[in-house]
């Protein structure tokens, strides 16, 4: 069959605008402000990452890449992740896109991210006939998390989105398909007298195609959905890594990485939404309206 170049181009802009990026986040309501490249490692694009082995599945394609500010919260804040397609008050996501939507912690490295250094703190799937992208994309593309009691320190807190629409095939079988990866890590220092300590150690490369989150198939009938990775963390009062290695403590004032001192966005710090129910501890993500 014979497909002209203009229908190629069209199928290629179709395509690229299914998919989606992290705008920015808000901390108990409050508006941070656009987050790309300041401090969100943004993808150069909103293209997905598919190779389960590649360190660009961790924090994305410039994951490695650290940004110059940090984003402040206390241990038990809400922080509320923005997608849109490409801009703010853009689509959200191809509604097609269907998946869950998880979030995970590890200490500060300006490296990649990869290695068994994560721990998840929120996840969200199937339940009641709805998946975790119908809310986001019903919530304006926010969703919030509560953050466990951590101890002060730096931190990059991760947000993956996993679209399955592709899903049915093995992506190690046939590379053309198989699920898609949206991942987006944010610089995080928290500040605050809590004592939390994250400690699964779980290394995101270690999902595998076969694994049956990742592995799905949407189009057959199911009622249960398997959220990949490890269970959710439950916080006690204290939790002492079990590799030994804490959290970079926080220095104050807070350098960034570039050695530029971290100035707090004031100048965006304007726009409030009314207060919400934190969502409950790792069943733990929530979602509310703009």
């Amino acid at each position: 069959m014979h497909f002209s170049t203009s229908f190629l181009a069209l199928a290629l802009a179709s395509s690229v605008s299914a998919h989606t990026i992290m705008y920015g986040v808000w901390v108990n309501g409050v508006d941070q402000g656009e987050g790309t490249n300041s401090y969100i490692r943004s993808p150069p694009n909103n293209s997905p990452v598919k190779d389960l082995h590649s360190p660009d599945l961790v924090c994305g394609v410039t994951g490695g890449n650290a940004v110059p500010s940090f984003v402040k919260a206390a241990g038990g804040d809400t922080v509320t992740f923005e997608w849109f397609r490409n801009y703010r008050n853009d689509d959200i996501i191809d509604p097609s896109h269907e998946g869950p939507i998880i979030t995970y912690i590890a200490p500060y490295t300006s490296g990649n991210g990869a290695g068994p250094i994560w721990t998840k703190i929120a996840e969200a799937g199937f339940s009641n006939g709805e998946w975790a992208i119908d809310k986001l994309i019903a919530n304006n593309g926010k969703i919030d998390v509560a953050l466990p009691n951590l101890a002060a320190g730096k931190y990059l807190l991760r947000q993956e989105i996993i679209a399955l629409h592709e899903a049915d095939a093995d992506v190690a079988v046939n590379p053309s398909r198989g699920a898609q990866f949206y991942p987006s890590c944010v610089q995080l220092e928290v500040t605050g007298s809590g004592t939390v300590v994250p400690n699964q150690n779980f290394d995101i490369n270690s999902y595998q195609s076969t694994d049956p989150g990742i592995f799905f198939d949407l189009y057959t009938k199911y009622s249960s959905y398997k959220i990949p990775g490890p269970p959710c963390f439950v916080p006690s009062s204290s939790n002492p890594p079990s590799s030994g290695t804490p959290p970079v403590p926080a220095p104050a004032p807070s350098p960034a990485p570039s050695g530029t001192p971290y100035v707090p966005p004031t100048t965006l710090l304007t726009s409030v939404r009314p207060a919400a129910t934190k969502p409950s501890s790792c069943s733990g993500s929530g979602y509310r309206k703009a």
